[in-house]
């Protein structure tokens, strides 16, 4: 069936609201065609991607929504951005490429979007409820709105997202109906050691296998403890996407969709069952561990970027303690959670223990992270995220090794690489 359009929309597309308004709703009848919708579905607010600069492309586009007259017709947040504004002396790039890059973080704002510049919207006072329907882009903030906060959303990439948040519509299908969030894949980890469970580094490495077992499915995943915190599903969801390219997962007993298996799978049968070990955690550490051997430079934690209750795990597990002289240890964080630390005077307490705050970016994108090499490929980081360890080998050409976020600590004082070996032992 064709595509129906409201009056409203109509006019929109025939260019009644200008001309930015109307390429952006062309885009928009253009995926809901693709995606085989009828009609398209009002929004209540958007997160963009396309902030982040890849090229003249994305600049190109953003200005002629601009000189179109286009303003976005949603409480729309921003992405991370090719730079930390707040501390714009990090940034370690090209200077042309720096120039761009805030080119097109100022076409954004003038677009009306709200200079958020974070990975994780859903850490802000204002996000989503439940049945929500949104248009966010960046991959572990799809996942997180769908699977942990219960609002809707598909999978939307570059240019799609600000068209969506210029019209306030999307396609009504996909991840948007009923019909298309039932679960397809039972993931059981009843073989995953319990003791293991009550550990934070399970859950990005239970993502990262998960991920690349079910690809673009939607996972129903039991034996997970009941009311897992959302830093857990986060880290979860994250490496799901990175390793996939899932955009929803359920976690019976602790995600909204989720009450019961059958509840999950909308009462039909699961397309394939999947059974994950304590050893398929352990040998999806080494995957995403390129090199345990060698001098290791820096550690970077905060993709996604850190919450205030992982400031304060930090600052836990630091306990008083400093970064080893010449080693460098980089959070990212956004600019709200920076506002928080602020207050509660953690900001100097990690700046006293040689902890360097990234905002508006993260280090597997933009290059912040200094290396002692005149080589930087053969740099050695570690990381406590499944997500940076995925893309950095690649984004960065540095070398990555998988740990705790204990690991990561104990690395940072000694300046050496340590890995607490403990809790793999019996596998």
């Amino acid at each position: 069936m064709d595509l129906v359009l409201t009056t409203h929309e109509q006019a929109m597309l025939d260019g009644t609201h200008g001309a930015g308004c109307q390429l952006a709703m062309r885009i928009v009848a253009r995926t809901a065609s693709v995606m085989g919708a009828t009609s398209l579905r009002p929004i209540s607010g958007a997160h963009i991607d396309s902030c982040l600069y890849h090229g003249q492309s994305g600049i190109d586009f953003a200005k002629r929504l601009v000189d179109g007259g286009a303003q976005v017709a949603v409480p729309t947040t921003l992405n991370v951005s090719s730079l930390d504004l707040l501390h714009p002396e990090l940034y370690r790039g090209d200077a042309a490429t720096g120039t761009a890059a805030r080119s097109l973080m100022t076409l954004y704002e003038e677009l009306g979007c709200s200079p958020t510049w974070t990975c994780a919207p859903y850490q802000l006072d204002d996000r989503p409820s439940f049945g929500d329907h949104v248009a966010w882009a960046e991959s572990n903030a799809i996942v997180f709105a769908n699977s942990v906060l219960g609002a809707r959303t598909h999978r939307y990439g570059d240019f799609i997202d600000i068209a969506a948040a210029v019209t306030g519509r999307v396609p009504d299908a996909g991840l948007h109906t009923d019909e298309g969030r039932y679960g397809q894949v039972l993931v059981d980890l009843s073989e995953v050691r319990s003791d293991l469970l009550a550990l934070d580094v399970a859950y990005p490495l239970i993502g990262h296998v998960v991920g690349g077992l079910v690809g673009t499915d939607i996972p129903v995943i039991v034996g997970l403890p009941a009311n897992t915190s959302e830093d857990r599903l986060k880290a979860l969801g994250a490496a799901t996407a990175s390793a996939g390219t899932v955009a929803l997962f359920h976690a019976v007993g602790s995600t909204p969709e989720a009450p019961t298996v059958e509840a999950a799978f909308g009462g039909r049968v699961p397309e394939r069952a999947v059974h994950i070990s304590t050893t398929d955690l352990r040998d999806a550490r080494d995957v995403l561990s390129t090199r345990l051997d060698g001098f290791l430079s820096a550690i970077s934690l905060g993709t996604p970027h850190y919450s205030v209750a992982e400031f304060g795990e930090l600052l836990r597990v630091l306990d008083g303690r400093a970064v080893a002289d010449g080693f460098r240890a980089y959070v990212s964080t956004g600019r709200d959670v920076l506002t928080e630390l602020n207050l509660r005077g953690w900001t100097a307490q990690l700046e006293h223990a040689g902890i360097q705050i990234v905002t508006d970016t993260c280090t597997y994108i933009t290059p912040i992270i200094e290396s002692p090499n005149a080589d930087k490929s053969a740099s050695l980081i570690m990381t406590d995220s499944a997500k940076w360890a995925y893309y950095a080998p690649g984004n960065l050409g540095v070398d990555v090794v998988f740990g705790s976020l204990g690991d990561c600590v104990e690395s940072a004082v000694a300046g050496d690489l340590m890995r607490d070996e403990q809790d793999w032992a019996d596998v």
